[in-house]
């Protein structure tokens, strides 16, 4: 509040008014005392001639200190200084700008009436916002003769505007962020969908490429047995078929959910803009209940991760063709990386879960091992093959699939164990050989190992069983932290 003007119109403190106005007072005063509204009054001589009790209770200050006084600033302010009554009965207009600078209004209902709101920091422990209004008194005349003043406090109501406006700021801020958000992800959804069209005209390519394969398959029948030539072509086939539709189903059902994960948060996001226009308390009760209806941090998860299985799957299909080149002899130029293997074999089980789950439960026991030199998508398959068989190995009763992993000396190691049937004696020897399975026709194969083992005999490893019939079994696989070939340039 700006300081007091040489011309201030307050008056030095007087003595109280004679007894006889006194007690033509009484009257107004029992009116005065009874009012709910801190009110008080002062005459010409900026006199307090009425201080209520509602007056006391709001600023502190007695009706018997005040009454009589010109001391009324005391209530409002640390040094003398007038306030608004006392520039009603001042009748300056300039006055009240130079202390209420943009601050007061001209009354709407009482002519000659001022309102005003600031804050008062002398009142309370912590200070109060009041609304005041003074209008002037006048005599039958119209002369006037004091000026009555009305206090009520509005601190709740500044307060509580002051943190609409704070959420209100707050809540743009979100939206914004949240649309800078969606943007990014529209981005990268189309990006993805690129890549996408990309890879299916790869896995296209890589299928004509396959045919071509399954004719020179189709010519060498001649020098082999009839009856080992149909039943090595017509396995193949259907590995290829079954090998192929796992990674497409997972694409499928991922862009499916993800399809649904968007649509609700464009949802969400029209919840927030409708809410833009009204910022009360049921309109963001209503966006708060939106959100967690949704499980909005969930979706923000989950999408990622569900884009990735979905690349991941389509990378896959090419590798799966890939790698029946590689057992067919074709060669192919492949990249030695250093990888984490405990992060393939997440990916790894992520993928099978579905072909897992209702069978078994899979417990992760790793140890700690440092990253290998390896193809990271090979050993993906090799660890793929051994759990989605260890959970065929598990009887009607739901089982347990172990995936363990440790160090022994210049090597890591792998464990896939399952409490399933175990492999009988006269079998064991024959688990790796190409198209030899013991599922019924229809049901395998008999690729799965035989790939698992050549792809582990490639990396310089070696592939140990250990079973025991109606216990169960543990593949142990052992692979080198180094690859000297591709340590020195050669591809291997």
């Amino acid at each position: 509040m700006t300081a007091a003007a040489p011309s201030s119109p307050i008056a030095p403190a007087t003595p109280p008014l004679p007894e006889g106005a006194v007690h033509d007072g009484i009257a107004l005063s029992e009116f005065f005392d009874g009012h709910p509204v801190a009110t008080f009054a002062i005459d010409t001589r900026h006199v307090i001639t009425h201080w209520n009790r509602a007056c006391e209770h709001l600023l502190g200050w007695s009706k018997q200190a005040m009454v009589g006084t010109s001391n009324h600033w005391q209530a409002f302010y640390p040094k003398p200084r007038p306030v608004l009554a006392d520039l009603i009965v001042a009748g300056d207009d300039r006055l009240l700008e130079l202390h209420y600078p943009g601050k007061y209004q001209a009354s709407s209902l009482i002519p000659g009436a001022y309102e005003a709101e600031d804050f008062f920091p002398n009142i309370g422990a912590s200070g109060h916002w009041l609304h005041f209004t003074a209008a002037p008194l006048r005599d039958h005349q119209g002369r006037i003769v004091g000026a009555i003043e009305t206090l009520r406090d509005v601190t709740e109501r500044r307060v509580a505007e002051n943190a609409l406006r704070r959420a209100h700021d707050n809540l743009e801020h979100v939206v914004e962020k949240r649309t800078a958000q969606l943007a990014d992800m529209n981005e990268q959804l189309q990006e993805d969908i690129r890549q996408r069209h990309l890879a299916e005209a790869e896995l296209r390519r890589s299928n004509l490429e396959l045919t071509a394969l399954n004719d020179q398959l189709s010519r060498a029948q001649q020098q082999l047995v009839q009856a080992d030539k149909l039943a090595s072509i017509g396995q193949l086939a259907a590995g290829v078929a079954h090998e192929i539709n796992n990674p497409i189903g997972y694409i499928f059902s991922n862009f499916t959910t993800l399809q649904t994960y968007l649509d609700q948060l464009f949802e969400m996001l029209d919840a927030y803009q409708q809410a833009e226009a009204g910022l009360g308390a049921p309109a963001a009760d209503a966006l708060r209940a939106r959100r967690e209806q949704i499980d909005l941090d969930f979706l923000r998860e989950d999408i990622p991760s569900l884009m990735a299985e979905s690349r991941e799957g389509i990378v896959r299909v090419r590798h799966i063709v890939q790698d029946l080149k590689d057992f067919s002899r074709v060669d192919a130029n492949q990249d030695w990386v250093w990888a984490n293997l405990h992060r393939g074999i997440d990916s790894t089980l992520n993928i099978v879960g579905n072909e897992v789950k209702y069978k078994a439960d899979v417990v992760k026991e790793y140890g700690d091992i440092p990253d290998i030199q390896c193809l990271p998508l090979q050993i993906n398959q090799v660890v793929m093959n051994l759990v989605v068989n260890a959970a065929h190995a598990i009887g009607e009763q739901r089982g347990r699939i172990t995936v363990s992993t440790g160090t022994d000396g210049e090597e890591v190691w792998i464990d896939v164990a399952d409490n399933g049937s175990g492999i009988s004696p006269d079998t064991l020897s024959r688990i790796f050989d190409p198209f030899f399975t013991t599922k019924a026709v229809g049901k395998g194969t008999g690729l799965g190992l035989s790939l698992a083992y050549g792809i582990v005999q490639k990396h310089g490893g070696r592939i140990e069983v250990d079973t025991e019939l109606g216990k169960g079994t543990r593949f142990r696989v052992h692979l080198p932290i180094h690859q000297p070939e591709a340590a020195a340039g050669e591809a291997p």
